[in-house]
């Protein structure tokens, strides 16, 4: 039996996205900007309340441990300007992808990006599949939108892995000795 591309490609984010919804039904607020690590990248609220993610223009080294702020803010960010591509718009800048709090609005604000997703995907035909795609890649004609939407899934599948692990560390944080419960 034969699979359409893009029947293979809905199909592979939609097991991706049931996996991170597993997370995300679990995330409590205070998961979001919980800072595993002393080399840390988070989002931090500025004096005017909106959020700033921590960014470099080069790669540091060693690379920070995200928080799982930051990790949704970054998959906001990818993830809406793939969109913008894919619908013919003018690509959002970095530093215009809000991020919007802890919590609920985040993880609203994701749901509605795979609205959109959805949206995308069930706008192309297996022939739209077979255009020149130059996002992610700069000024490269060799990929397709068949690429751009692979590499939606594999950041995607990345993220969520991350953010799972980072939910999981922290739910496995050993307790202080002061919660201990007292042995009989």
């Amino acid at each position: 039996m034969s699979v359409p591309s893009l029947a293979l490609l809905r199909w592979q984010f939609d097991l991706t996205w049931s996996l991170f919804e597993y997370h995300l039904e679990r995330l409590a607020p205070e998961d979001f900007l919980w800072e595993p690590a002393t080399h840390c990248w988070s989002v931090r609220r500025g004096a005017d309340g909106s959020w700033t993610p921590d960014w470099a223009d080069t790669e540091p080294d060693p690379i920070p441990v995200p928080t799982i702020g930051w990790l949704t803010w970054h998959m906001g960010w990818w993830w809406t300007v793939a969109i913008d591509h894919l619908r013919g718009r003018p690509p959002r800048e970095r530093v215009d992808v809000a991020w919007p709090g802890a919590g609920e609005p985040t993880v609203v604000w994701l749901r509605g990006m795979r609205t959109e997703w959805w949206g995308v995907l069930d706008s192309l035909t297996e022939a739209d599949l077979d255009s020149v795609a130059t996002f992610p890649w700069r000024n490269d004609t060799d990929h397709t939108v068949t690429h751009t939407i692979g590499w939606v899934n594999a950041e995607l599948m990345k993220n969520v892995a991350e953010i799972g692990q980072l939910r999981l560390m922290r739910a496995a944080q050993p307790i202080s000795d002061h919660q201990m419960p007292r042995r009989l």
